[in-house]
């Protein structure tokens, strides 16, 4: 069993509300540009796609898309936009399970690498990534930069988030290589909040090449966003893309 942790339906069922912002044109829009083009006329296998927030409108652009997820609960709420038919997702953890048919694009979004806390996970999931492309295929990951020069001597948290509804920090175990987010979200109208956390393996850009490198894949291109914006020292996140040899 990977080491992820478990969406429980509560959470699932709250997912595409908290995440609003995530599913607005603004965001997808670019986001779906990017994985359509790579895609080109081939299928797409998305791992851990959740609730269906890039699959559900990649594949409505025309591309075919399969999933694999963990949690069956989020799995529930994705079969409420698309059946099975028109997007086949197999429960499953995303560093072993394996599905029919090879893929010319192979994607994963929005940190969710972060969820195996263990680098031989991490590796494996490159490894599985490798064993659905087609040759030529590629591999797309969209992930933070881990925030660690925002920490001074003997501080362990960082803001991500301060709003009227939410308050989010990460905290860091330097040593183990993890955070932890933690979330106080305002519930209702009543002044109650909400509070959550998950844990998250980190890994940074020059890592994660050595894992492709493990997977037989290379480099082709890392930029800061999904509209193509340089990476540069400064960026808060990536999307890398690694191809396999023709």
């Amino acid at each position: 069993m990977t080491s992820s942790e478990l969406w429980t339906r509560a959470t699932a069922e709250r997912y595409d509300v908290e995440e609003s912002e995530m599913s607005s044109a603004a965001v997808l829009g670019p986001t779906l540009a990017f994985l359509a083009e790579l895609a080109g006329d081939g299928p797409a296998l998305e791992f851990a796609i959740g609730t269906g927030r890039v699959g559900v409108p990649l594949r409505e652009r025309g591309v075919p898309v399969t999933g694999i997820e963990l949690s069956e609960h989020m799995t529930a709420v994705l079969r409420r936009k698309a059946d099975e038919e028109t997007l086949p997702v197999t429960v499953g953890d995303m560093a072993t399970t394996v599905v029919p048919g090879a893929f010319t694009l192979v994607y994963l979004v929005y940190n969710t690498i972060t969820n195996l806390l263990t680098q031989d996970e991490q590796v494996e999931c490159f490894r599985n990534a490798a064993r659905h492309l087609r040759p030529g295929g590629r591999f797309v990951i969209e992930l933070n930069v881990p925030p660690l020069r925002f920490l001074p001597p003997g501080q362990v948290a960082v803001p991500f988030d301060v709003s009227e509804r939410h308050l989010g920090f990460d905290t860091f175990d330097l040593v183990e290589q993890v955070l932890e987010s933690h979330h106080l979200t305002r519930d209702g109208d009543d002044g109650r909040y909400r509070r959550g956390s998950s844990r998250h393996r980190y890994a940074w850009p020059a890592e994660l090449d050595l894992m492709a490198r493990i997977a037989g894949l290379g480099l082709e291109r890392r930029v800061a966003d999904w509209d193509g914006t340089p990476f540069t020292q400064d960026s808060a996140k990536h999307v890398s893309v690694w191809r396999k040899p023709v």
